[in-house]
């Protein structure tokens, strides 16, 4: 879902597409242009210090094991590719020390949010729908990634030309398909929960508060969190019609029977490896399962009233679900404008499949009062359109709406699983 190899390689290609990855929030959820493609200068290096999250409290190097031999599980002879923003280099550089004493090959590629930027504003437009060779090739070596969603800036595209994004998400569809097909295992560090100041705001709380909470999760064992997924899994598997409501308006039914369910649970098990797919993918801090419904089942409304694009407030953004796809959309709010720019910039018609249902599972991640929502809260719902490779489905769209609904009620063959935001599994 990312030295001399490294210096043209595009980490959007192995961990930001919405085919590969899943996306963060709003503006993660459409394509994401090229990240960084070399170590980034000195002048970077001070700029992401001055807006750096505070020093991780905890021990780096034994989270960095965990990370390598639980998570990811390495081992001798892989190819590990780590990536990530200069303010994290301690933890990358621990990382790959711990990837070399398991007998692994590790390779890192240290970003910024000026390097990210300037390879979209200042490469030229003909070079977008060029598929990235070198990292079609790199697929073919890399077993493991292990990617720091750390960056600091919520508007980093803002003014980028939407045909433009949608374009270069579309050149490399074929590549992030093909990492999928090989098997190359994910970790990411990150799952919308990284404690810059922004999402701090966005969660409603401090932003100590939220790095002392982002740093526990990461760390935390996981086996028990395992145990408690394989659980929920296994009710929703049984399960057949879901029904979606929240006190914002959001009214929607559709059917799960069939369908493959995962969980993040933060280990990459050997189970998971013989599956393949979107079973080798963990985001940490982890706990949340997840699947995706029977095309054409998905009737409804849907409806975010907490979205924002590019760092500007989306106040409501309303889309109207029938046989499983987007038929209208409204909404309004500063962000609005620009996130339908971008949807409309797109021509695949998979953008407008439902595609995915996510639950939290996590009981030790709470987020303030008013949060605009995340993945993994025990009792988080999370829904979305478009791609969801990453959900075990065959959508490798890269473009789609994700929304989260914090304090829903869903209720499975009409048992309440979660009720006003509560786990009830």
């Amino acid at each position: 879902m990312k030295r001399a190899l490294h210096a043209a390689l595009v980490v959007a290609t192995f961990c930001s597409l919405a085919a590969c990855q899943r996306p963060a929030e709003q503006e993660a959820a459409t394509p994401a242009p090229e990240q960084s493609a070399a170590a980034a200068t000195p002048e970077a290096a001070g700029a992401a210090a001055s807006t750096a999250a505070p020093a991780p409290p905890v021990d780096l190097e034994a989270l960095a094991k965990r990370i390598v031999t639980q998570s990811a599980g390495v081992k001798e002879g892989e190819a590990v590719l780590i990536t990530g923003r200069l303010q994290d280099a301690e933890l990358m550089e621990d990382l790959a020390v711990e990837v070399a004493r398991v007998g692994g090959f590790p390779m890192i590629e240290y970003g910024s949010d000026r390097l990210s930027k300037r390879l979209f504003f200042d490469v030229p437009e003909k070079y977008d729908a060029r598929q990235d060779a070198l990292v079609a090739k790199l697929v073919d070596a890399v077993d493991v990634v292990i990617s720091l969603g750390n960056g600091t800036s919520e508007n980093l595209f803002e003014g980028a030309d939407p045909k433009r994004v949608a374009a270069r998400a579309k050149a490399n569809e074929a590549v992030a398909e093909a990492m999928f097909k090989r098997g190359v295992r994910l970790v990411e560090l990150g799952n919308n929960l990284y404690p810059t100041a922004w999402r701090a705001e966005r969660f409603g709380m401090d932003q100590d508060a939220l790095a002392r909470m982002f740093w526990e999760g990461v760390s935390m064992d996981y086996t028990e969190l395992q145990k408690r997924g394989a659980e929920i899994r296994a009710a929703l598997a049984a399960g057949n019609v879901v029904h979606v409501t929240n006190p914002n308006g959001t009214d929607l039914t559709f059917r799960i029977q069939g369908r493959k369910v995962g969980v993040s649970d933060g280990i990459i098990s050997e189970e998971d490896v013989r599956e393949g797919g979107a079973a080798v993918s963990v985001y940490l801090p982890a706990g949340d399962v997840y699947t995706t419904p029977v095309p054409g089942s998905a009737q409804g409304t849907l409806v975010d009233t907490g979205g924002s694009f590019r760092g500007k407030k989306i106040d409501r953004l309303a889309l109207t679900i029938a046989d499983g796809k987007v038929t209208a959309m409204e909404g309004s709010g500063p962000g609005y404008a620009d996130l339908k720019a971008m949807y409309d910039a797109s021509d695949d018609p998979r953008k407008a499949e439902f595609s995915f249902l996510n639950l939290g599972i996590n009981p030790a991640v709470k987020l303030g009062q008013g949060s605009a929502g995340s993945w993994v809260p025990a009792g988080a719902v999370t829904v979305g359109t478009g791609a969801n490779a990453w959900a075990g489905g065959d959508n490798h769209s890269g473009m789609g709406q994700t929304v989260f609904l914090p304090g829903s009620t869903v209720t499975l063959d009409d048992k309440p699983i979660v009720e006003n935001g509560e786990l009830k599994l």
